[in-house]
Formats: C-alpha cells, sequence, structure tokens
C-alpha cells in the first residue's frame, strides 16, 4: 500500500513511519517543516511532502497515488483553537476524496475535539477507520509525561475528582500494531470507530500509584478532594511539570469522565496477541528503560529496526522522556588524541581524579556513611580499564580504546548517574577533551540532590576538565 502520514513528527507518527515500512509499504510524510525529519534514520527511505492541513496547503500533490491516509495531527481542543482543528480535519477529508483515497485512518484521544475530528472523517466519502484510546503509555507520550513527571516531583498532592476517574491504559506498541493493520487488513466496506485499551482498568490515583512502584520511588499520598476544576490543574501541571499548559488541559478535559472504552471489537479484524495484550505495569517497565547514559538521548538510529516504540525520538517534545540532568564541558589540548586518552584511562585510584581531592574525599566518606561503596574500590591497573570492573565508587560500563571511557555511579544517590569522558581529535594534530555528567533523577529528592550539589560543578567537573588536559599537554 502507498500510505501517507501526517504528524510524521508527532509522537505516534514518528514510530509508525517505521514500522510501515518494514511492513513492505511505502510512505509519503506530510509536514510543514521538512527539517524536523532531517535526522531521523527513516528520512531516505521516504517522500517528504511539504504541506500544511490546516491552510490547505500541498495536500493533492501530497495525496497523489496514496491509498491509506493516517491523519494523526493533534487536537488542541481549546477554544478559540477547536475551530481551526475541526476545518484542518474537513480539509483533509475533502482532499482525500478528492484523491481518490481508499481509507482515512485517525486515532485521537479522549478528548471532545479529538473526536470530533473522528466524525468528520466517519461522515466522508472515504471509509475511515478511527481508533479512541484513552492514554498511550510510551516514553514521549504526553498523557504518560504527564503521569511521570506528577508521580515524580509531588509526593503529596490533593486529588482533585478527576482522578478517581477510571481509564484503560494502551501500551504504546499495541497501539502501533492496530495502526500499521490499518493500512491493509480492513475490508472496504469498514466505515467506524474502535476502543483501543490493555488489559487494565485503573483509576488515575490507582495508575500514580503503580508508577510510583515500578519507578522505585515511596508510596505516594493523594489526598482526595471534591470538585474537578480542570483548567486549575492544567495549571498545576504546568507549574510543577515541564508538560504545558496547553497540552496538559485537553488531556485532563478527556479525563473527566471514565475512559474505559465500551467494546474490543477491533479483536474481530486484528486478534490479539497469543501472549496478550500489553499491561500496565509491563508498558510503565518499557517506557522507563534506559540501558545505560548512552540510552539516555535515545535516538531511533540507536535502536534496531523496526525499534523500540517506547524509547524516545528525536523529533519527540523538548520536555518528554523524563527529566535528565547534564553538566558538559569541553577543552582544547595541545597534545595529539592518543595522549590525552592515557590520561583518561588511568583516571581514579591512586591516580586521582584530577579535581579538588577534598571534595572527593568527602563525597566517597559521605557515601561509606550511608552503606555505600566510597572510594576504597580503588582501581585494578594504574594504566588499563576493562569494562565491568570497578573504579572507586564508579563501574566501567563503556570504553572505546582511544575514545570513549563511560562510567556508572554505584554511590548512594536518590537517582543513577553517568560521567563520560572522551578524547577527540581536532583535525590538526591536537586533541578535544569533553566530558559530561548525566543524573537522572529519582523522585522529589533526586531533584532537590542535583540543585544542591550544583554550585559545587564549576569546582568539581571544571577543574576536572581544566587538568585532565592540562596533564596530557604535560605528557604524564
Amino acid at each position: 500500500m502507498r500510505c501517507l502520514v501526517t504528524g510524521a513528527t508527532g509522537y505516534v507518527g514518528g514510530r509508525l513511519v517505521p514500522r510501515l515500512l518494514a511492513a513492505g509499504h511505502e510512505v509519503r510524510c506530510l509536514t510543514r517543516d521538512p527539517r524536523r525529519l532531517r535526522d531521523v534514520p527513516w528520512a531516505p527511505k521516504v517522500d517528504v511532502a511539504l504541506g500544511d492541513v490546516a491552510r490547505d496547503v500541498g495536500l493533492a500533490e501530497a495525496l497523489a497515488g496514496i491509498d491509506v491516509a493516517y491523519y494523526l495531527i493533534p487536537a488542541h481542543g481549546q477554544d478559540p483553537i477547536e475551530d481551526a482543528d475541526r476545518l484542518a480535519a474537513l480539509n483533509f477529508a475533502i482532499a482525500c476524496e478528492a484523491a481518490g483515497v481508499q481509507r482515512i485512518v485517525h486515532l485521537h484521544g479522549p478528548q471532545p475535539a479529538g473526536r470530533e475530528a473522528g466524525d468528520i472523517f466517519l461522515r466522508c466519502a472515504v471509509p475511515a477507520v478511527v481508533f479512541r484510546a484513552a492514554m498511550i503509555i510510551g516514553s514521549g507520550s504526553a498523557s504518560f509525561e504527564m503521569l511521570r513527571y506528577l508521580t515524580e516531583r509531588v509526593p503529596v498532592m490533593l486529588a482533585p475528582a478527576w482522578m478517581r476517574n477510571r481509564v484503560r491504559p494502551i501500551a504504546v506498541r499495541d497501539a502501533l500494531r492496530y495502526l500499521v493493520a490499518a493500512a491493509a487488513v480492513f475490508p472496504p466496506p469498514v466505515n467506524r470507530a474502535f476502543d483501543l485499551g490493555g488489559p487494565d482498568v485503573l483509576a488515575y490515583v490507582e495508575l500514580m500509584r503503580r508508577y510510583a512502584q515500578i519507578a522505585g520511588l515511596r508510596p505516594r499520598a493523594l489526598v482526595p478532594v471534591r470538585g474537578s476544576a480542570p483548567w486549575l490543574s492544567a495549571h498545576w501541571v504546568g507549574l510543577v511539570t515541564p508538560v504545558p499548559h496547553r497540552v496538559a488541559r485537553p488531556l485532563i478535559d478527556g479525563l473527566r469522565r471514565d475512559a474505559v472504552g465500551g467494546e474490543h471489537d477491533i479483536a474481530r479484524y486484528v486478534p490479539d496477541p497469543h501472549d496478550g495484550l500489553t499491561g500496565f505495569d509491563t508498558a510503565v517497565t518499557l517506557a522507563l528503560r534506559k540501558i545505560g547514559a548512552g540510552d539516555v538521548e535515545t535516538r531511533w538510529s540507536n535502536a534496531a529496526v523496526p525499534g523500540a516504540p517506547s524509547d524516545p525520538l528525536p523529533t519527540d517534545p523538548s520536555w518528554s522522556g523524563g527529566t535528565v540532568y547534564r553538566d558538559e564541558r569541553t577543552r582544547a589540548v595541545a597534545a595529539p588524541p592518543e595522549r590525552l586518552w592515557r590520561v583518561i584511562e588511568a583516571i581514579g585510584g591512586d591516580n586521582g581524579w584530577h579535581s579538588f581531592p577534598l571534595a572527593w574525599s568527602v563525597r566517597g566518606r559521605l557515601d561509606r556513611l550511608v552503606g555505600g561503596v566510597g572510594l576504597r574500590r580503588g582501581r585494578r591497573d594504574p594504566a588499563r580499564l576493562y569494562v565491568g570492573e570497578a573504579l572507586d565508587f564508579w563501574r566501567v560500563e563503556e570504553i572505546v580504546p582511544g575514545s570513549l571511557l563511560r562510567l556508572r555511579a554505584e554511590m548512594k544517590l536518590p537517582g543513577r548517574a553517568w560521567l563520560e569522558l572522551r578524547a577527540l581529535g581536532d583535525g590538526r594534530g591536537g586533541a578535544v577533551y569533553a566530558q559530561r555528567a548525566i543524573f537522572l533523577p529519582r523522585g522529589l529528592a533526586g531533584h532537590a540532590y542535583w540543585w544542591a550539589v550544583a554550585p559545587f560543578h564549576a569546582f568539581v567537573f571544571g577543574g576536572m576538565a581544566r587538568n585532565i588536559a592540562r596533564a596530557a599537554l604535560a605528557g604524564s
């Protein structure tokens, strides 16, 4: 099938495209800004059409020769944008009819504006399959990120009435499975909406409690209060999390009533997997998967095709993927990269950390006081390191000889931390030293810890960068 995907720079669309390609379909992406697709690895395999659904620009050209058209543009659901949402859906429906498209596929959440777009497609002349998903679980999904941030950052909070309503979330991998199937398995007469959801039906407060347990957080205290006030809740979300108010408001509006769906008719056309649909706990575990610092900034190019749908993508919004704190520093070194590398590989143990010895000693002693390993493990060899061995209160997670040393912290922390040291050539015989400290906070204590120690980073990490560069220059 020849498929057009709108919203390919969005959460679902960016994960759908490579799966359509893997299923043997030809794909064209409609976008207002082709530059946003420049860095995705599947870009050379698709046609990119410039256009704007809201302004009815480029639709005829983008839909020419298309069999199945995916409408994955999220609805804003707030006045006066509601009229623009309806107009965009109507423009798309008319253009699909004029182009002779065989099917429209649409996915929307529980918000009313999304349902309106679905109704428009179901009333047009082109058969449509409309999927209704109350909540998609995957790193980058707006509804999941709101759940993630609220749970991690607010250990005690008031729970308005909408938080006690039930929802039936679906893992992104299952939602994508249905979307891919929609390109081929539905017979032409099918023109209807289908409810999508996983095996679990839970109140939002229970979702927060289950998330906290899976993420290793202390139990959250949720105090029930009367009333909903979704506008106030949306402002609260915007205040305490990176999720913008304009994104949170339609999500909360959609949860003002139970969002559990009333049927599972989709199984008549796309049978459930042999091991069943993905449960909430498993979906959250997959969404939180970060195997070392290399996956903190997970890109689609780092995953095997068709990839891990729960992982973040380059096109995901900046507030998705959970909080990641970084301290990054670079220094030019007038010495060959191999000399810089010798200094990097020899770091730690009796050789020291090239930075404010008292601070490292105090940190090691504090770690031992709370039951950690401290600095007592030292290093096995004064000049060579291997993956998996201990290095003071770090563990060597990755080493690329001559280029990269990545250490994973094993001290007691309210979160997870890595330290990356790199030796890069500057193309002129010299070197560039690149240093990156990464911290993934766990709960409110993790955020407090980072900001408490941040004022000392200039002394600790800044001093390390300067002294490593000096040591390489001196030939030590």
